[in-house]
């Protein structure tokens, strides 16, 4: 289910960058159109309203992102937005995984213990079962080894508390690689776009303003645009990052809660 929910994510975020990626290119192609008939036909509005009208339009955010996603390059945007996609994919299954996976550590041991004294040992397994999250299946590993003695308890505990962190940090690293390659699609696209700039001077022979900023300004874009991307991820990592720690430090002190109810109960038997 999770890597059908990331995957169905992903392939809605493509779709709909590129309908916006082609409703983008249909709108320039129509403001190039409307100017060429314009100066083709005579003057007879006043200039101010249509430059008032076009002010208005520039103002609009969703039409100035994807304006300066045309003008940054197709190629390298395009692998910088496929990067914030898949990046926003996996953090979101992760904070849904994470908040899912928060138990009322207090409630869950006070049921536990007035189960176990009142009921046995399967009363506390019926309260851990039907308890979500990691130290409520902790809790059960422990109760399940409980005739074994209160070591072989702990030891069970401990080793699965260990499979348990793993699972909270699953994806994580993923999360961290597309951190890292924002930026530095972003730089690529900055030595592609100033190769560019050298070339068209190359070409031309002079040194010619115009030539040079095209490509400084792709650069630019393409940097600007990969450090955004790693500032949203590296905001959602460090967010799992501290719900993993919350979650694994309640993990430690109710294993340990455990097993002074545990001892509890083996002394009143």
């Amino acid at each position: 289910m999770k890597k059908l929910f990331a995957f169905i994510a992903v392939i809605g975020m493509l779709s709909l960058g590129a309908s916006s990626y082609a409703v983008a290119q249909d709108e320039t192609a129509e403001t190039v159109d409307t100017t060429q008939v314009a100066e083709e036909t005579t003057v007879e509005e006043p200039a101010a309203p249509v430059l008032e009208e076009e002010a208005i339009e520039s103002t609009s955010f969703h039409k100035v992102v994807k304006k300066q996603f045309i003008q940054g390059g197709a190629m390298f945007m395009s692998f910088v937005l496929l990067a914030l996609i898949l990046g926003l994919a996996l953090s979101i299954e992760r904070i849904i995984y994470l908040n899912l996976s928060t138990t009322n550590t207090k409630k869950l041991i006070a049921n536990l213990e007035d189960a176990l004294n009142n009921g046995g040992v399967e009363a506390a397994k019926e309260v851990c079962r039907n308890t979500r999250g990691p130290i409520a299946s902790i809790f059960y590993q422990g109760l399940d080894r409980i005739d074994e003695g209160i070591e072989v308890v702990e030891k069970s505990v401990v080793s699965y508390g260990s499979v348990q962190m793993g699972l909270l940090e699953k994806g994580l690293s993923w999360i961290g690689l597309m951190i890292g390659l924002a930026p530095m699609l972003g730089f690529m696209g900055t030595v592609i776009g100033m190769i560019d700039a050298f070339d068209s001077i190359q070409s031309m022979g002079t040194i010619s303003p115009a030539a040079v900023a095209g490509g400084i300004k792709i650069a630019l874009i393409t940097t600007v645009s990969g450090l955004i991307v790693a500032m949203i991820l590296q905001v959602f990592y460090n967010y799992c990052t501290a719900k993993v720690d919350s979650i694994v430090n309640n993990m430690e002190d109710a294993s340990i809660s455990l097993l002074d109810i545990l001892v509890k109960y083996n002394m009143k038997k």
